[in-house]
């Protein structure tokens, strides 16, 4: 007994000793002054912003997409030199005695990266803020040995932002750049009028370039079944080509950045032997790329 005792005494004096000679060196802002603000807000992208006092800034961000999404990420001042593991807690603030703080999930830390978390713990961090919680990530410094880090977000001014990038995520456009920048449209015989799907596909694009029309390079390419005459089907092609070229300078295109070509009845997707396979190679094939 006499012998568990001295243990018991000698191992709290030396935590007591190692805990004077470390600190944690916190990050927050204060909170009267807690800075949340809507940094990004159009129908391709929704960034959530908080700064963060000497260390960087804390940032929610969700994507023009198929599936709704969360990203978030802290911009540090000073990137991580050696990689390594952070705790990220959710901790109750003062006026919540009583209450447990609630480990999150790791934030992985790579060097030279920013520290980020998954979809699922980036929507749980919010909806703790949204509760009032505080958001706290823990880690050891790589810079300092004796030190470790606490970076903390307040739920301080939160909600009006919030409330804000809420309705931008969901005005968000279903569908990413990826999804249009390759797209095919099919036309009725002999005419520029596309199918009705195609029509619905080209207003899916216009509207993706009522918001980003900084695209480096379109590429339009016509192309009709072999029914016309050689000359009449390339001129045709040209023509389809060409009104979907103006189509896209309306929508804020830059001319210069749009080439046509009319390739006519060459290059069939499928054969010409019955209405429904010609119907294939009547066609503008629609290429974007952006940096």
């Amino acid at each position: 007994m006499i012998r568990k005792l001295w243990v018991a005494v000698a191992f709290a004096s030396l935590s007591s000793s190692m805990a004077s000679h470390a600190s944690l060196r916190q990050y927050h802002s204060e909170i009267p002054s807690s800075d949340w603000r809507v940094e990004t807000s159009n129908r391709l992208q929704c960034t959530l912003a908080h700064a963060i006092p000497g260390y960087g800034t804390a940032l929610f961000t969700s994507m023009a997409s198929k599936q709704l999404n969360m990203e978030f990420e802290l911009d540090m001042l000073r990137l991580p030199k050696n990689r390594g593991v952070a705790a990220v807690y959710s901790v109750p603030p003062s006026w919540m005695p009583g209450k447990p703080q609630k480990r999150l999930d790791d934030m992985t830390i790579r060097a030279q990266y920013n520290g980020d978390l998954p979809e699922d713990t980036a929507w749980t961090v919010l909806s703790e803020l949204e509760k009032g919680y505080q958001p706290t990530v823990y880690y050891q410094d790589w810079y300092n040995e004796f030190d470790k880090v606490a970076v903390s977000l307040h739920a301080s001014n939160f909600m009006e932002p919030y409330h804000a990038f809420v309705d931008c995520v969901a005005n968000l456009l279903p569908y990413s750049f990826e999804d249009i920048a390759y797209t095919v449209l099919s036309y009725k015989k002999n005419s520029v009028e596309l199918s009705k799907y195609s029509q619905r596909r080209l207003a899916m694009i216009g509207e993706y370039l009522k918001e980003d029309s900084e695209l480096e390079l379109v590429l339009l390419d016509g192309y009709t079944d072999s029914y016309g005459g050689r000359w009449n089907n390339e001129q045709l092609s040209i023509r389809r080509a060409t009104q979907i070229k103006d189509y896209f300078s309306r929508m804020g295109v830059a001319p210069d950045r749009i080439e046509v070509t009319g390739h006519g009845e060459k290059r069939h997707v499928a054969p010409n032997s019955n209405d429904m396979s010609r119907a294939k190679n009547r066609r503008v094939v629609i290429r974007m790329a952006k940096s």
